[in-house]
């Protein structure tokens, strides 16, 4: 099974009734009902200082605020709560993928060798951390890569406190980026060689190297600035990365969250490197680095009802 297909068993059980994404600009959200109405809410800036060292909820009151303004309905809501699935900013978490000669198939044998694993790659206490982690078979070899994502429990519970104050049950916690990587098409990802998925947010860059539906690498780090020169920093290592280690170059570029000015020159830079490149989409509104997630959510939700 691979990676796309898993984030959708993932989403669909119990389906939520709403989708929030949090960014240090606002909260993106949306009715799985009508995923075409995104509705957003801002958030003034300090409220949300996002890193996966500490807290990022920087202001309590007004974060909890926001929040509340999105289910105006307080006594109904808190009679029975609402399933929602709550998405965090990429740069928060810790995600990588891990190769293994073996990995065990029960649940918690994997999140243990996982967390051991991870203990060396992330900057804090990983006992202190919500671990969680899908394995893939390598086609062709007999190796196991294991996308693995670490959040400390002190960055998740901060997020998730109001939410559950408010009224909603958050039966999913995730990561932007990973359900982003359903509006990737198959045809875009089982080409003759892997993918690079950028994503970009506030403040960081996300980049995946997807193979035949299964990610292969991934890594998210800071972005101060958006520059060519900046942002080829970042992937120029990612190519040097999928020609060792991957089974060829790759062949296609993806982008998500470019400005139109931007993406563009990101286009031209993949167009020198031999790689084509295009953005992702959606079939309910335009991606954005503030909603991709929430769609991608709500696309991967609906493709495997």
């Amino acid at each position: 099974m691979n990676l796309l297909t898993r984030i959708k068993r993932l989403v669909v059980d119990p389906p939520p009734e709403y989708v929030f994404e949090i960014a240090a600009s606002g909260i993106s959200w949306a009715a799985t009902g009508n995923p075409s109405a995104i509705g957003f809410e801002p958030l003034a800036a300090g409220v949300i200082e996002v890193s996966p060292l500490k807290t990022n909820v920087a202001d309590p009151v007004a974060f909890a605020q926001a929040v509340d303004r999105l289910a105006p309905d307080t006594g109904a809501r808190r009679a029975k709560p609402r399933r929602a699935a709550l998405l965090l900013p990429d740069f928060a978490a810790r995600i990588s993928v891990l190769d293994f000669d073996t990995f065990p198939s029960e649940p918690e044998e994997q999140v243990a060798l996982a967390r051991f694993r991870a203990r060396k790659a992330v900057p804090f206490d990983i006992d202190e951390a919500v671990v969680a982690c899908h394995a893939q078979s390598r086609t062709g070899a007999k190796r196991v890569d294991v996308t693995t994502v670490v959040v400390s429990m002190d960055v998740v519970s901060h997020y998730e406190a109001p939410f559950r104050a408010a009224g909603f049950h958050c039966g999913f916690i995730g990561v932007s980026a990973l359900p982003a990587l359903s509006l990737a098409l198959p045809s875009e990802t089982s080409g003759p060689g892997p993918a690079m998925v950028v994503k970009r947010s506030e403040g960081a860059l996300a980049v995946a190297l997807i193979e035949k539906g299964s990610l292969r690498m991934f890594r998210c780090v800071e972005l101060g600035e958006v520059t060519v020169g900046a942002i080829a920093d970042i992937l120029v290592p990612t190519l040097a990365y999928a020609e060792d280690h991957l089974s060829s170059r790759p062949s296609s570029l993806l982008l998500c969250g470019f400005s139109a000015k931007d993406g563009e020159e990101v286009e031209r830079w993949g167009a020198g490197a031999g790689l084509p490149a295009g953005r992702m989409r959606s079939h309910y509104a335009p991606v954005t680095g503030l909603n991709a997630g929430l769609l991608g959510y709500i696309e991967a939700m609906e493709g495997g009802a």
